[in-house]
């Protein structure tokens, strides 16, 4: 698993309206602003985060996007998963995007990786963005 500068921005943007959650819709212009996210990059994040079903938005004086759930019910590997695909190192050891391979009953590769991969999505499926935020210094 690799986190793309797309992951890392939607991960950021992610914990700016989480930080403002229940403060009205966020405009891409503070978020941007604040975060030092492309404006054009981030809009096109936002867009996929709403198609996902994260996210809603608001057109408008007052407008702009928000979480559709509370940030202790989104986890950061929800996110990932959305911007950049299956968090196991290896296709053969994914369970959301699983590459079969003519080796892999012995393979001491797929072994390891499953349990890199394990590792991995015991963390980020068991942290929220409002332990995110209890984090921050912000």
């Amino acid at each position: 698993m690799r986190i793309s500068k797309k992951g890392e921005y939607a991960l950021r943007a992610m914990i700016y309206l989480s930080l403002n959650y229940e403060k009205g819709p966020a405009q891409i212009y503070d978020i941007s602003e604040r975060e030092k996210i492309p404006k054009k990059f981030l809009e096109q994040i936002l867009l996929g985060l709403k198609k996902a079903g994260l996210l809603q938005s608001k057109r408008g004086i007052g407008g702009g996007y928000s979480l559709i759930k509370p940030p202790k019910a989104i986890t950061l590997a929800q996110i990932i998963r959305i911007i950049d695909g299956p968090l196991a190192p290896l296709g053969c050891v994914s369970q959301w995007a699983h590459i079969s391979c003519p080796e892999e009953r012995n393979c001491g590769l797929k072994q390891v990786m499953l349990e890199v991969r394990n590792a991995i999505a015991q963390v980020l499926e068991n942290v929220t963005f409002d332990d995110v935020c209890k984090r921050s210094q912000r």
